[in-house]
């Protein structure tokens, strides 16, 4: 947990942090207290604005390469086993955009388990993919024809059926509301927010990649591979979330500074803090180190010098991967601001 700061704990303001409130419900990090971020905060975003549900009238169609196919009401899902799935969802767009660094929150997801569903259903031997519909739609142009389309996006059927998949219809203890899925959305830990399908309507299983606009021509990363004359320019879908951690405030006590700050993305073994030009030094992990699908809060105390400082994190996944610098090759050579994960550099002035 992120302690509340005490009267001799004031925060001392980043120099060069976003205002806060610029964009709708992101996180604005110096004020961040909670490790499961309240409902009224989790931040949402829409494709193709928020469709208007009657929960009464609403069923989930299971179809497709499926033996059994399914059709469930709001209720018969709700009477399915269930659990709680403690994770985090960042914006694939976070920390992207100049000033966009807070669409991001963790929380207590509670549904069923969809390989159940899909057990249930009976998944054929040539399906490979799951894909999953919402109800929120919009007009295309392709090639000069315009089709209506609704939010789609997939899983390989292995995806779709790992542990701690669930479709989701409460979040941290309440019914979703209505921008961030009602009455039923899918969550899938430790991908971007793309992947967590809200306002389902339908699944559907196939037995070719599916190819819909928000896998195949939005949501795409665009990145030079080899040297200028010699690139090759490699496209990707949008999916795993990548190893990221930011500073989030600093704080006073009675011996000195302390840093606050989180990281995720993926299993966390260690975050190490840099101040101005210095060295790296290990930061104290603190809630979230043991789950590889939260965020994992940790301090740094700082003796601060008076004076103009700059703070940097960087995550350290317990593959080893590192969390890139802002010139690292994999940054530079991306042209797209989707799955931006380089390192935070904060500037802060020390009285």
């Amino acid at each position: 947990r992120l302690a509340r700061s005490a009267p001799q704990e004031a925060v001392v303001p980043w120099t060069n942090a976003p205002p806060a409130g610029g964009r709708v419900n992101t996180l604005d990090w110096q004020a961040l207290t909670s490790w499961v971020t309240p409902t009224e905060h989790l931040f949402r975003v829409g494709h193709y604005g928020t469709p208007e549900i009657d929960a009464d009238a609403w069923a989930l169609e299971v179809g497709g390469l499926v033996d059994r196919p399914l059709r469930l009401t709001l209720e018969d899902i709700r009477r399915r086993p269930n659990r709680d799935v403690t994770c985090l969802i960042e914006c694939a767009g976070n920390r992207g955009l100049r000033g966009f660094m807070g669409a991001v929150h963790n929380a207590t997801w509670t549904g069923t388990p969809l390989s159940a569903v899909l057990a249930e259903a009976g998944v054929r031997p040539q399906g490979i993919e799951v894909v999953f519909f919402g109800a929120d739609q919009g007009t295309e142009t392709i090639r000069d024809i315009e089709v209506t389309q609704n939010f789609a996006r997939s899983l390989s059927v292995d995806d779709a059926q790992a542990d701690g998949v669930i479709l989701a219809y409460e979040v941290n203890g309440e019914p979703l509301p209505v921008g961030n899925g009602y009455p039923l959305r899918l969550v899938v830990p430790g991908w971007y927010g793309v992947a967590h399908v809200k306002w389902l309507t339908g699944i559907e299983v196939r037995d070719t990649r599916f190819m819909g606009k928000f896998m195949a021509r939005d949501y795409v990363t665009l990145r030079q591979e080899g040297p200028d004359d010699d690139a090759v320019w490699a496209e990707t879908s949008v999916g795993r979330t990548n190893v990221n951690s930011i500073p989030a405030k600093v704080v006073r006590t009675a011996a000195g500074h302390r840093i606050h700050g989180a990281a995720w993305g993926a299993p966390i073994d260690r975050v190490e803090v840099r101040i101005d030009d210095g060295p790296w030094r290990a930061a104290q992990l603190g809630q979230g180190r043991d789950d590889p699908h939260t965020w994992t809060f940790w301090t740094f105390d700082w003796d601060a010098s008076p004076g103009t400082h700059t703070v940097t994190s960087r995550a350290v996944s317990t593959d080893g991967e590192i969390q890139p610098a802002p010139d690292d090759p994999v940054l530079v050579q991306k042209i797209t601001y989707w799955e931006s994960n380089g390192q935070v550099i904060r500037e802060i002035v020390i009285e």
